[in-house]
């Protein structure tokens, strides 16, 4: 069991954990596609990327890094986004999630 002191703790270590300038340009370019690629009624916000962001150091902290990856981004990212997004047709979320990784270049 985690104390609330301790998830405190985890919290402020996970915000330490190093994100290169390309993995920022990557979630610009996740969060752009889902705006612009006419697939959904409103695309991803600038608060979904810092969730994501958030999201992906901590995936990188519970790996034992202290720095993130795109596959941290790509492990976490359906999790984050799926109930941000409605897709303009009727595709499950792990449909277009798969789909949205697959379409945006990895850094």
């Amino acid at each position: 069991e985690i104390t609330p002191p301790q998830l405190i703790q985890l919290q402020q270590a996970a915000s330490k954990i190093s994100l290169s300038d390309a993995l920022i340009d990557y979630v610009q370019a996740l969060l752009a596609y889902t705006r612009n690629s006419g697939q959904f009624y409103n695309g991803l916000s600038p608060r979904a990327g810092l969730g994501l962001i958030q999201a992906a150091r901590a995936w990188a902290m519970i790996n034992g890094r202290d720095f993130v990856i795109p596959e941290d981004v790509q492990a976490i990212f359906p999790s984050i986004v799926q109930h941000r997004l409605q897709a303009r047709e009727h595709l499950q979320s792990a449909d277009w999630a798969a789909e949205i990784l697959q379409q945006v270049a990895i850094p």
